[in-house]
């Protein structure tokens, strides 16, 4: 199969983008993606192969996909991860493989991560409180991810960005110490407002939402100043920023400069003198806006949005002879579903018991 037309959503936005979950076990039970107990796992015969993997994805790169992020679970703990990350990084039209991972596998795997074609890395870390980051994970060591941290930035792995996902009452009071880890580590941090998701109502809903505003503005007191989107950009402020995030600056100061708060993934703040700049997600309208990615579940479902309960299954008819074509098909078909707002289709979609947790859709 050659290259063949790029995937166009019915809104007009381009999809490049493709979250990979490559497994639904993880060796942590944050509060907010799985109840304490944990959760419902598949079957190992219902995950997808290493090479099933390889194989949609080298399709997915045929229609336009250039961008490839593995999530979990935890990806780390899935067999045969290097080998999935030696196998993309032989696709030509793939030009970015990166993981999100709780770092805590990082300081023995770092080296052969590198080594397979891994480009970065984002590392979730809520806390820098040994005893807190126990009571989030339920079973941590903040020590382990600090170490991982170190290990990536030993490769040589750039950018590395720290994604914190701030929640009233567990650690907002947080907020400005681990914002100054950038002016000590080449490490872009992010802020995450919390999304009270559908599935993770058993302890968790809106009394923990932290406004990204609130957490920018208090950033911005302790003296940092807007890059990216929200100033002119200089030499100086795309150096605090990596290749990903530049790309994120200019497709917002070209197709969005109108907006005040940027779009897309982040806006940055910077303080004077870091070594990296400071990110903000929130899941507003105006980021579904410009959303170009699509989510592919472990056991092989493909959801053209994280808050829709819409999904195009992939594996079924992988495993009954589904040709490249055939596969493409279904792609086409997931993106052309895609909703134009993620949070109108959360509110249409059916609710019913034993909604999936962030942990298995790859959140």
């Amino acid at each position: 199969m050659g290259r063949m037309t790029q995937l166009v959503d019915r809104f007009g936005r381009k999809i490049t983008y493709l979250r990979v979950s490559v497994t639904d076990k993880c060796n942590l039970r944050c509060i907010y993606c799985m109840p304490e107990e944990g959760v419902h796992l598949k079957s190992h015969s219902d995950i997808l192969r290493i090479e099933e993997l390889a194989r949609i994805i080298r399709v997915a790169s045929q229609l336009g996909i250039t961008h490839v992020r593995l999530t979990g679970g935890e990806p780390l703990v899935r067999q045969g991860i290097v080998t999935l990350i030696c196998f993309l990084s032989e696709i030509p039209d793939i030009h970015d493989i990166s993981m999100t991972t709780n770092g805590l596998l990082l300081p023995n795997l770092a080296a052969r991560l590198g080594e397979a074609g891994l480009d970065r890395v984002n590392i979730s870390l809520d806390t820098l409180k040994p005893e807190r980051y126990k009571k989030i994970t339920r079973c941590g060591e903040l020590s382990s991810v600090l170490d991982g941290l170190k290990a990536i930035e030993d490769v040589g792995l750039s950018p590395i960005k720290i994604n914190t996902v701030v929640m009233k009452g567990v650690n907002h009071d947080e907020v400005q110490d681990i914002a100054m880890l950038t002016k000590e580590h080449p490490w872009t941090v992010r802020f995450i407002e919390f999304m009270p998701f559908w599935n993770n109502g058993w302890k968790f809903g809106s009394r923990h939402v932290v406004p990204i505003r609130e957490i920018r503005e208090k950033i911005l007191a302790q003296g940092a100043y807007p890059v990216g989107a929200h100033a002119e950009k200089s030499d100086m402020e795309e150096s605090c920023m990596g290749k990903s995030d530049t790309e994120d600056f200019n497709m917002e100061r070209n197709e969005h400069a109108e907006r005040p708060d940027g779009v897309g993934p982040a806006s940055y703040v910077k303080f004077p003198g870091s070594k990296a700049g400071i990110g903000f997600i929130s899941m507003k309208d105006h980021i579904c806006s410009g959303c170009n990615r699509i989510r592919l579940t472990a056991d092989g479902l493909l959801l053209p949005c994280l808050l829709s309960d819409i999904s195009v299954d992939l594996r079924t008819p992988l495993r009954e002879g589904a040709t490249d074509d055939d596969i493409a098909g279904l792609i086409c078909k997931a993106v052309s579903l895609k909703p134009e707002n993620g949070k109108k289709a959360q509110a249409m979609a059916v609710r019913c018991e034993g909604n999936p947790s962030l942990s298995k859709i790859g959140g």
